[in-house]
């Protein structure tokens, strides 16, 4: 059954997110540093007739940034998206999309005015159906091409600066794991020249936000090319696990019998081909990563190098990493002392939150356990294990910010490493977004986590739509009421009028001259009734 509704869900081809938008992949866009497309609603760019938004001109962040890259006017990600284009669509209201054409996270209904929350849940809790529902259309997402995304296989220098544009089709999941290598890979210099020490989605404070983002839009392009609104990434909480839970060919993919460093034959991701896993390769050639195929998903839970990482990631390690009240602390990379971001992430021990970088600990513990692809930051997410594994990941962060309930103004506004300061437009995305958008709950973008749900909150959440159609017709609901009120008066005084006009009678002469008081009650109630 599992097949056949994947054999289905491939006939579907839908729009995917990602990097370059397709109708601005031309030479015509590149030169006018443009990327305002037409909506298809109206016809015009951004959906300006409909007021969903308009084309204007970037404003980039112009505060200073640390001292990690020393250079300028090298590297195509250098104040985003300026090298390629100057001209987005900004949208208005709930309107979101490089055209404006969707809605903003956490809405929905032809006018984004519906507010909508989805439940993450561990994977361990989904039953069969919904296991086998999550594999397919992760295997859909492999093998359905991007309709409205191409990536780049060339820098813009490459490019002849917009005069000979290269740009690839691409699958929806390649699509992701394309971008995770983009906004980690090193800077070409030149003459076989790279700078490492460069990465704007890691080892600084937009780590965090940046991977929240990246999950909310690979959940949004898989609800799109399935039809399933409902769908949410599930996750795997790997809080004192003695080996790879999900390493199961029900879910995951187990060992291969006789190779241990591939998959069971029996997973179908054992067919899976990685893509832009051999960094040093595009280095030596001064070069991005083309998304050709590279080999199948290589992966050996448990055989690391346990002197870097002697065990995974406990229950103690997590909540001790909670308690730390900064987000963010000294230099703002790899060596902060007592930073939550640097100690979730990993480069801080999870028993005293000072720097070690001899240790991989918590987020990059799971990184190093896996001893594969998903041990290489430009090529990880070539492993499906890291969508449950960063969703985990996703949820500590949310518990520290409800903790904890920090100001955006918490975020890091300057002086962070290059592309992470809380105005910078987040590398590689178009639309754009600000890493400070991303410092915000969850639920502020339509999601939650099954095991931190408050069952309150659950209530007001199955409440939600129903208060906010309320909302949207509170006018015509009062006006209702006010007609209702008038009719009910007019109702109530003729028929009290009815009953003083038959207490009255015709003449004198045949009215009583006398009665008694309780004959006189039970007249008036007869006649009354």
């Amino acid at each position: 059954m599992c097949l056949l509704a994947l054999g289905f869900l491939l006939g579907i081809l839908q729009p995917a997110s990602g990097q370059f938008p397709r109708a601005c992949a031309s030479s015509e866009s590149l030169l006018r540093k443009e990327c305002c497309p037409l909506w298809a609603g109206d016809g015009s760019p951004c959906g300006e007739l409909s007021g969903r938004g308009s084309c204007q001109e970037i404003l980039l962040s112009r505060a200073p940034l640390g001292p990690q890259f020393p250079f300028t006017g090298v590297d195509d990600r250098e104040d985003w998206p300026a090298v390629f284009y100057n001209r987005t669509c900004q949208c208005n209201s709930n309107f979101m999309g490089f055209n404006c054409g969707e809605c903003r996270f956490g809405f929905s209904g032809p006018n984004c005015a519906e507010r909508r929350m989805r439940m993450r849940r561990s994977i361990f809790q989904l039953s069969t159906r919904e296991k086998n529902k999550f594999l397919a259309y992760l295997n859909l997402a492999k093998h359905t091409p991007s309709q409205d995304y191409v990536i780049a296989t060339g820098t813009y220098a490459q490019m002849n600066n917009g005069l000979t544009p290269m740009f690839r089709n691409i699958s929806v999941y390649d699509l992701f794991v394309w971008m995770h290598y983009y906004v980690s890979r090193d800077t070409l210099l030149g003459d076989a020249s790279v700078w490492r020490d460069i990465d704007f989605a890691h080892e600084a404070p937009g780590f965090l936000p940046w991977h929240r983002l990246f999950l909310v839009l690979w959940e949004h392009e898989i609800q799109k090319i399935t039809g399933d609104e409902n769908f949410t990434i599930p996750y795997w909480d790997w809080r004192d696990a003695e080996g790879c839970d999900v390493c199961t060919d029900e879910l995951m993919g187990d060992r291969h019998p006789t190779n241990p460093q591939l998959l069971s034959p029996a997973s179908f991701f054992s067919s899976w081909q990685v893509i832009c896993s051999l960094s040093e390769e595009y280095n030596s050639q001064q070069a991005l990563c083309n998304a050709s195929n590279e080999g199948p998903i290589l992966r050996n839970p448990g055989n690391h190098d346990k002197t870097r990482t002697p065990r995974l990631p406990s229950s103690a390690d997590v909540e001790f990493c909670l308690t730390l009240t900064q987000y963010e602390s000294g230099s703002m990379d790899k060596l902060a002392n007592f930073s939550f971001r640097n100690t979730l992430e990993g480069f801080a021990n999870p028993q005293t939150g000072i720097a070690n970088m001899s240790q991989s600990s918590l987020h990059n513990a799971l990184h190093i356990y896996m001893n594969g692809s998903m041990s290489q930051v430009q090529g990880s997410a070539n492993d499906p294990i890291f969508i449950l594994h960063h969703a985990f990941v996703d949820s500590i962060f949310e518990q520290w910010l409800r903790r904890h309930r920090p100001l955006r103004e918490v975020y890091p506004a300057a002086n962070a490493p290059i592309g992470h300061n809380r105005e910078y437009y987040m590398v590689p995305f178009i639309p754009l977004y600000r890493n400070g958008e991303f410092f915000t709950s969850s639920r502020e973008l339509g999601y939650d986590y099954e095991y931190l749900a408050d069952p309150v909150d659950s209530f007001q959440d199955f409440l939600m739509p129903y208060l906010e159609q309320a909302r949207q017709i509170w006018q015509w609901l009062v006006g209702a009421a006010v007609v209702g009120g008038i009719i009910t008066a007019l109702i109530t005084g003729l028929i009290v009028l009815g009953c003083r006009k038959k207490r009255i009678r015709p003449t004198a002469e045949t009215q009583p001259l006398l009665m008694e008081s309780e004959d006189y009650h039970n007249v008036s109630y007869q006649s009354n009734l």
